[in-house]
C-alpha cells in the first residue's frame, strides 16, 4: 500500500493507493476508485474492499474526503456533495499520472452514500468505463425520507448560518450515537442505526480520524442533491448494483433497484446478497466476500487490456 496524496481544488486530499501482489510498475494495471460512506474515513470500508480488490489484480484507490479525516480543508466536518464528486474526479486526474495505470481501464466503486456520490459523479466523468455500488443511497433522498421535518431543518440551518456569521460557535452534531449506550439513553431500537453503532464505535473497525461528527450547516447542501436523477440522460458505463438482501430502514434495497431500473445501460447487473443487511455488506465476510467476487467478474469484462 501506497499514501498517496492530490489537490481536489485547493485542498489536500490523502489517500491511500493498494497494490496488487507482485506488483511491478513497469506494467500498467486496471485501477479503481473507491467512494466511501458519509461520516466513512479510508481506514474503513473502503480499506476492507481496496484490500480484497487488490488482491484480485487491481489498483485500489481510497481517499478521506475534503474537510475529513486526514485531508485538508475548513471547515472541518463538512459534508458537500458537491466537494465529494469533485474530489472522485480529481482522484481520476492524479491516477491519471501514474505511467502504471492503464488509462482506458479505470473503473469506480462507491459504498452506502458513496455510491450515490459515484453515481453522481460518473454521469459526466467518461474516464470510468464501469461503475460498481455497494448499498449505494442517495444521500439527500434519504435524509429527506428519514428527517422528522427536513424543511424545518433548512430553517434551522439558515438561523445557525446567521448565528455562525455573527461570531457563534460551529454546530457540529453525531452522524449516530456515539455509542449503545447513548442509543439506549436516546431510546434508538432501530434495527440499522444500532448496527451502524456497533461498526462505526464499538468494533475493531472504529478509527481515530472517524469523528462522527457533522457540521450542521452540512444538510444545507445535502437535502437538495439528487445523485440519480440525471441516470437515464447521462449514465452510460456498465453498471453493477449490489445490494443488502435484508432491507431496512436505510433504504439500501429500494436505491439500488431504482437506480438499476433508472440506468439505461445494457450492460447492467443486480445483486441482492441474501441475509445481508446495510452494514453486514461492510465488513462481514461471508457477505463482502459474495460482493468482491461479483465486482471482480464485472471489471474483469469491462476492465480488460
Amino acid at each position: 500500500m501506497k499514501r498517496i496524496s492530490f489537490r481536489s481544488r485547493d485542498i489536500e486530499v490523502v489517500g491511500n493507493l493498494h497494490l496488487p501482489p507482485r506488483f511491478n510498475e513497469s506494467r500498467a494495471y486496471p485501477a479503481l476508485v473507491l467512494v466511501t460512506p458519509g461520516s466513512s474515513v479510508k481506514e474503513q470500508i473502503g480499506a476492507i474492499y481496496a484490500e480484497r480488490l487488490a488482491a484480485k489484480g487491481y489498483l485500489a484507490l481510497t481517499f478521506d474526503p475534503s474537510y475529513q479525516g486526514e485531508s485538508g480543508g475548513e471547515p472541518r466536518d463538512l459534508e458537500d456533495p458537491a466537494a465529494r464528486v469533485e474530489d472522485v474526479r480529481c482522484a481520476v486526474d492524479y491516477l491519471m499520472t501514474l505511467p502504471y495505470v492503464g488509462e482506458e481501464r479505470i473503473g469506480l466503486l462507491g459504498i452506502c452514500a458513496g455510491g450515490g456520490y459515484a453515481i453522481n459523479a460518473a454521469l459526466t466523468e467518461r474516464r470510468f468505463k464501469a461503475v460498481g455500488t455497494v448499498v449505494a443511497n442517495d444521500i439527500g433522498e434519504a435524509l429527506r425520507r428519514l428527517l422528522p421535518d427536513y424543511r424545518q431543518t433548512l430553517a434551522d440551518v439558515a438561523a445557525q448560518r446567521t448565528a455562525e456569521a455573527r461570531g457563534s460557535t460551529a454546530r457540529r452534531d453525531p452522524w449516530i450515537p456515539d455509542s449503545l449506550k447513548d442509543a439506549e439513553e436516546a431510546r434508538i431500537t432501530d434495527a440499522d442505526v444500532l448496527e451502524a453503532v456497533k461498526f462505526y464505535r464499538e468494533s475493531r473497525y472504529r478509527h481515530p480520524n472517524s469523528t462522527n461528527r457533522l457540521l450542521f450547516v452540512s444538510y444545507g447542501n445535502i437535502l437538495s442533491f439528487d445523485a440519480f436523477g440525471l441516470v437515464p440522460d447521462l449514465l452510460v458505463q456498465p453498471l453493477q448494483v449490489i445490494v443488502g438482501g435484508r432491507r431496512g430502514t436505510t433504504g439500501q434495497y429500494e436505491a439500488g433497484e431504482r437506480l438499476y431500473e433508472r440506468s439505461p445501460s445494457s450492460e447492467k447487473h443486480f445483486l441482492a446478497v441474501e441475509g445481508a443487511g446495510h452494514y453486514d455488506m461492510y465488513y462481514k465476510p461471508e457477505y463482502v466476500g459474495q460482493a468482491v467476487e461479483s465486482l471482480a467478474q464485472f471489471y474483469s469484462r469491462h476492465l480488460a487490456e
